[in-house]
């Protein structure tokens, strides 16, 4: 079955300040034009009852900065926050996360407000341009346990793919499989990988970019998974922090493919 090679799959996006002014940034004082290439963590297929399909692309995690800014300006922002890109054809959902909630760190230009943790924007409205670049490979679907440990031990690069359903969507997740868990002694796996994303398809959402969320995701059977959702967790004084707080699990159909 085919599967995505994750080393070698990626999004681009492109700014320019000057043709096409950001709407996502909080510092104007770098380059004013340069493309990024982001390595792809993540596959989220949502489908929904009327056939209406959407593929969402998890982007490897990096800091805020400044393109090409110089030694006495710095390349980070201050203060800096953890950044991850979801991208669909359609949509774009920015995730920023600073040492706290609500930061209120200011948009350029300032007419913008304040940034979110969680910015959804029309991907044509974010950038200049954008595109995939998608690698695919053949996989072998792992049927057993014994399967599973023999590839552990060989040092083979394993993809999860967990499918399910909540309400009137389907879902269907790609991962690289990061930690996993074997005994011969059991024959007994058990994965630990994330961030992966988590749709939350149960709760209210204004679009499917929206229902999306950073988790971890375990599974040691064919049929469930459970995930360590990332929710604001108030840590008191009125502060709360974006932590992987709030356990979920679902009956689900998960596989895990052996890539070349």
């Amino acid at each position: 079955m085919q599967v995505l090679n994750y080393n070698r799959s990626y999004f681009m996006f492109e700014m320019d300040f000057e043709a096409f002014p950001p709407k996502t940034v909080t510092d104007r004082r770098q380059n004013l034009h340069n493309r990024a290439r982001i390595r792809i963590d993540c596959r989220c297929a949502i489908t929904g009852s009327d056939g209406r399909r959407a593929e969402f692309y998890l982007g490897e995690s990096c800091k805020t900065e400044r393109v090409g800014a110089d030694r006495p300006l710095g390349i980070f922002t201050q203060p800096n926050a953890d950044f991850r890109p979801v991208m669909s054809e359609d949509e774009t959902l920015i995730l920023k996360s600073w040492e706290r909630n609500d930061r209120g760190v200011m948009l350029t230009p300032p007419s913008l407000g304040p940034q979110p943790e969680r910015q959804v924007i029309a991907t044509k409205e974010a950038f200049h341009r954008h595109r995939f670049m998608l690698t695919y490979e053949e996989g072998v679907e792992l049927k057993s346990p014994s399967e599973v440990v023999e590839a552990v031990d060989a040092g083979s690069p394993l993809i999860a793919r967990t499918a399910l359903t909540s309400g009137e969507w389907r879902v269907e997740l790609e991962h690289p499989i990061f930690t996993i868990n074997v005994s011969e002694r059991y024959d007994f796996y058990q994965t630990d990988t994330g961030p992966v994303l988590y749709p939350d398809l149960a709760n209210p959402f204004r679009s499917l970019a929206d229902s999306l969320h950073l988790a971890f995701s375990a599974f040691n059977t064919p049929d469930w998974v459970e995930f360590i959702v990332q929710r604001p967790t108030p840590v008191g004084g009125g502060i709360s922090v974006n932590h992987y707080a709030e356990a979920v699990s679902a009956d689900s159909a998960n596989t895990i493919i052996a890539a070349p």
